[in-house]
């Protein structure tokens, strides 16, 4: 009868608790559902320029763009309209390829194979192309592509737990209710915790770019003060979108409980696997993930050397996050005090 009485009160307060019973339940069909998504889209089809090539070769292969001069198939390239293109006026044919994910540079150099191998039917023989690539280097793994989205997505992620939880049990520690009862402004307290947090974020940026540069070997072709401009515009957008969904949750592990919906979409649409076998809906949603924007910097900085200048735009995004998060967090703290 104990036991019994034990078991009644478990399943009481699973009821009574919606949220533990949603995530039980609900969340692990949700993040199958998004792992369907990603995973049974269309086969990638990449993109291809051929520099002197005929008309009967543009009408024979799907994916394939003429040019007739090399400079306009490297501006396709550079704005990424193809993923790579073949000079046939040259000898041997100079195959370039973009060259920052090492999966797709594999399905690019096949396709030219193939074609190359057509174009030798009638008479060339045996000739051996001449690749090259615009990005990266034939030795580039995986983890070198992955890489840059994954120093940005576990500094994003623990600093969203950790100032999500801490700024929660200043609340219910009634240290937050004490403040509100000073004469200080709700966007005091804001900016306060956020340049607090954001000192020690800061450092956990500094120690994972660091480490994950200098001893893992991650491919690093540009700045090193980007990307640490890159990770701590992150970590502030977590930072802020953590202390503003702790307002919703009362405990900590209502705060653990927000990972299915905030951060594990994320991973999934931010980058780490490729969006262009997505639905167009589907790969739209990553408009409004912070981790799209600092996956793609991070990217640009550390596997193509790119400067301010290029990621300026996502730069400001990750800005207009960090200040539109904060406001709603200023808003949030009106149910303690109206100021």
């Amino acid at each position: 009868m104990r036991i019994q009485a034990i078991i009644i009160r478990i399943i009481r307060q699973f009821f009574r608790d919606k949220r533990t019973l949603g995530m039980i339940i609900v969340a692990p069909i949700f993040i199958l559902w998004l792992v369907s998504l990603v995973f049974s889209g269309e086969k990638i089809e990449p993109k291809l320029g051929i520099v002197n090539g005929t008309e009967m070769l543009g009408e024979k292969y799907d994916q394939v763009i003429l040019f007739d001069q090399e400079i306009d198939a490297m501006t396709a390239l550079v704005n990424y309209e193809i993923h790579g293109y073949i000079n046939l006026g040259e000898f041997p044919p100079e195959i370039v390829i973009e060259g920052s994910d090492p999966t797709l540079n594999q399905a690019v150099f096949l396709s030219f194979q193939k074609i190359l191998q057509n174009v030798q039917s009638t008479g060339s023989e045996g000739i051996e192309p001449e690749v090259m690539y615009y990005y990266g280097s034939a030795e580039m793994t995986t983890f070198d592509n992955i890489g840059p989205f994954l120093i940005g997505f576990f500094i994003f992620f623990f600093v969203f737990i950790i100032a999500g939880v801490s700024f929660l049990r200043e609340r219910t520690s009634g240290t937050l209710e004490k403040l509100l009862s000073t004469p200080l402004k709700r966007w005091e307290i804001v900016v306060g915790y956020v340049v607090g947090f954001g000192i020690f974020t800061s450092l956990q940026t500094a120690i994972i770019v660091y480490f994950s540069i200098e001893i893992l070997g991650m491919m690093m072709v540009g700045s090193i003060w980007l990307v640490m401009l890159v990770t701590l515009s992150l970590s502030i957008t977590a930072l802020t979108l953590g202390t503003l969904l702790s307002a919703f949750a009362r405990n900590e592990l209502q705060m653990i409980q927000f990972i299915p919906i905030v951060i594990i979409p994320q991973v999934f649409f931010s980058g780490l696997f490729n969006t262009d076998a997505m639905a167009p809906w589907l790969k739209s949603l990553s408009v409004v993930m912070p981790l799209t924007y600092g996956g793609e910097a991070m990217r640009d900085i550390m596997i193509r050397g790119k400067g301010f200048t290029d990621i300026a735009v996502n730069l400001f995004v990750l800005v207009v996050f960090s200040i539109t998060f904060m406001f709603l967090n200023n808003l949030a703290l009106k149910k303690h005090r109206k100021i």
